[in-house]
């Protein structure tokens, strides 16, 4: 079986760097873009299974990106969960609202990441199992 691929999207160079070495020791597939354009390419390049989105980028914060990803056919059932220092509950509730399937905040301990990241992918492959096994409309 592959690793799962997890995009992870930030503008923090180092907070990239630590991540992927966490999640790869974790048994994932890492990718990073550092901005929205980069992300957005990548992303519809080659869809990731799944994606790490911080909230506070240059050019585009991840609201749009996220409001952007679940907009479109091709990208909304690609499961996000949203990594942020911000610590507003209306941050929460607007991600939330947007179609985010995770919030957690930095700085976050390396096990509950993993474990929020396997946690999601299995939801998702359960829901995609449910939908493949209905019959055709």
């Amino acid at each position: 079986m592959t690793a799962p691929r997890v995009l992870i999207i930030d503008d923090d160079r180092t907070l990239l760097d630590l991540l992927r070495v966490y999640l790869t020791s974790g048994g994932l597939k890492i990718e990073v873009a550092e901005d929205a354009a980069i992300a957005i390419r990548t992303i519809l390049a080659s869809p990731p299974d799944l994606i790490i989105l911080d909230i506070a980028m240059p050019y585009l914060d991840g609201m749009e990106v996220l409001a952007a990803l679940k907009s479109d056919a091709s990208t909304r059932d690609i499961p996000v969960i949203v990594l942020t220092a911000r610590t507003d509950e209306e941050c929460f509730v607007q991600a939330n609202n947007l179609g985010a399937e995770g919030f957690l905040r930095k700085p976050v301990e390396r096990d509950v990441l993993i474990n929020e990241i396997f946690s999601k992918l299995a939801r998702h492959a359960a829901r995609k199992a449910r939908l493949d096994a209905l019959p055709p409309a």
